[in-house]
């Protein structure tokens, strides 16, 4: 049996051209060699399987190549790189820190740093996983760091920057790696397929590159594990069985029977979903990034945001066409909020197919609108000269009483124009069905009488008491313990009076305070109740003890025995 590489190694970069994904940084690289303008110690960080090793390896192969090409790649021929290549260069030693995280592993390699190297300028220390080193192992390297020999070179690679101390990062020069965008992973796969004779689709590779979230190693390993399954044929459908990831035509078969109003479809294919192992949350996850996509494909600018494979790009193309705006707006909503409520949830199936058919529902696409409330006109409207104005308005003097009235062979409507100051500020058009007259001398309507039903304050203090619990079901806590804690004194009849403790209270109740009163009024039958806030900040002896400590000090007031024992006998207290 042959020895077999995994491709993650096979097709390892060995230049700075193969680098997938990170031509910024390759460029500086490139540039800061050919100026001779090289740092004496690099910080390569960033997420895993970016390239983050593979580029310290390559700098340090290069600066040290005796033949470099015109664009700064090694030759490949001189000592220097063929000693790397065959792994036993003497100039190039790398550190694993994750398992020699030790002071004395560094006192080791500070040592060597003295001696110049044997073959080629310099010689490079690549330490990589640096942030597992430990407190002392930092602060002994520190002094060689910042001021090595001419001869050395450090390159220090961490997942995890954020963990390395900051005397160490001001002496490096940082370069941060992102994660690998789905397109240069697939077209590295494709690479990789190419050459090793694998027949793969575009949309089997494109599900590798998103599952492998920005990784090329671990793109490049669930691509080995694939084609270890299905032989050299790689199909989508091989991929989404090898991978357990629910297939999208489930997600545009659920949103056509959305679409069409289809509640038994949609329960019947999520049926199915979860016949074939899959989580009800994982489903609600995919069906919201389905409707995103959907969403995105709507608009010619954001297209590009679709990160799937050109058949599929196709398939949400045609699907974005059915769909309006607003609905999946309100499709996007209800999937948010059924994945927030999905772990709290006793009965998560019943959630998910509630959820589904939220999203059957017929979307109301004419919704009714707001009625606004018509203009009061007044009876008296002052008459202004205005010689420009339409024949077909009356202008109606405050003086007089006329009968506003029209033949029936004319039309059924006339318009007011009211003037202020010559100009005429508002026409308003009326129906007249039937001639009424406005009389200034009738009688006004007289106004409903005011309620005044006395009270006293047990039944305030009740209604005060349904009225709190009501704002606790509203959600509204803190508002709620306020009014459960402070009492309203009843004076003179209706007022009421409500002392608080601080400012906080009072804006509260403030923004409150026109719905109290009418909650009052209308439960108590009595429209002259009034309301006063006052403002009464406790004593500092009065201040409720909240903290363990507030405890102790308020018994040890009342009992000053506490403290001298604590004293006398060197107590600590247990909280």
């Amino acid at each position: 049996m042959d020895h077999y590489v995994v491709s993650a190694r096979k097709y390892r970069p060995a230049t700075f051209d193969t680098v997938v994904g990170q031509a910024s940084i390759t460029n500086t690289l490139k540039n800061a060699i050919k100026n001779n303008h090289l740092a004496q110690a690099f910080l390569f960080c960033g997420p895993r399987g970016v390239g983050k090793t593979s580029c310290a390896r390559i700098l340090a192969k290069t600066i040290n190549c005796m033949n470099l090409a015109e664009h700064i790649e090694a030759c490949d021929e001189c000592p220097s790189c063929l000693g790397f290549n065959k792994n036993h260069s003497f100039n190039i030693h790398e550190l694993d820190a994750a398992s020699n995280n030790g002071v004395d592993k560094i006192r080791e390699l500070v040592d060597q740093v003295r001696f110049a190297p044997q073959v080629g300028q310099y010689n490079i220390y690549i330490i990589d996983e640096v942030h597992m080193l430990s407190q002392a192992a930092f602060n002994a390297f520190l002094k060689t760091l910042e001021e090595p020999p001419a001869h050395a070179i450090f390159i220090l690679a961490t997942t995890e920057k954020h963990k390395i101390i900051p005397t160490i990062l001001s002496r490096c020069q940082i370069f941060d790696f992102k994660r690998i965008q789905i397109q240069d992973i697939t077209k590295h796969l494709s690479f990789v397929a190419q050459s090793e004779g694998i027949q793969a689709e575009e949309d089997a590779l494109h599900t590798i590159a998103q599952k492998a979230d920005g990784a090329l190693r671990d793109a490049l390993s669930i691509f080995d594990q694939i084609v270890s399954f299905c032989g050299n044929t790689l199909t989508y459908k091989d991929v989404i069985d090898n991978l357990n990831i629910l297939d999208e035509d489930y997600y545009f078969k659920v949103a056509d029977a959305i679409q069409q109003h289809d509640t038994p479809l949609a329960l019947n294919i999520f049926d199915d979903i979860l016949n074939s192992g899959f989580d009800g949350q994982e489903f609600i996850n995919g069906l919201a990034m389905h409707f995103r996509n959907i969403l995105v494909a709507k608009d010619a600018q954001t297209i590009t945001l679709l990160e799937v494979g050109q058949s599929i790009k196709q398939q949400f193309l045609q699907q974005s066409q059915q769909w309006h705006q607003d609905q999946l707006f309100d499709a996007l909503d209800i999937l948010n909020k059924a994945d927030i409520n999905y772990k709290s949830s006793k009965n998560q199936r019943l959630l998910v197919e509630f959820t589904l058919m939220q999203l059957c529902r017929p979307h109301d696409q004419n919704p009714k609108k707001k009625v606004e409330p018509a203009p009061k006109i007044s009876q008296t409207l002052t008459e202004k000269p205005n010689p420009a104005a339409n024949p077909q308005e009356t202008k109606i003097n405050s003086s007089q009483t006329e009968t506003l009235s029209q033949d029936k062979n004319e039309t059924n409507s006339i318009k007011i124009v009211d003037f202020k100051d010559d100009i005429p500020k508002k026409t308003i058009s009326i129906n007249l069905h039937q001639p009424k007259k406005i009389d200034e001398s009738s009688p006004k309507q007289e106004q409903t009488p005011k309620r005044n039903k006395p009270f006293d304050e047990a039944i305030l203090h009740t209604t005060m008491a349904a009225y709190s619990q009501l704002k606790q079901k509203e959600g509204k806590h803190h508002l709620s313990s306020i009014l459960n804690e402070k009492k309203l004194i009843l004076k003179d009849h209706a007022h009421l009076t409500l002392t608080l403790d601080n400012k906080v209270q009072e804006e509260v109740l403030t923004d409150e305070k026109n719905t109290l009163l009418t909650f009052l009024r209308d439960q108590l039958n009595n429209d002259l109740i009034s309301l006063q806030l006052i403002v009464s900040p406790l004593k500092k002896e009065e201040m409720k003890a909240y903290s363990d400590d507030d405890r102790f000090k308020k018994m040890a007031q009342k009992q000053p025995l506490l403290n001298e024992m604590k004293t006398k006998f060197n107590l600590e207290i247990d909280y």
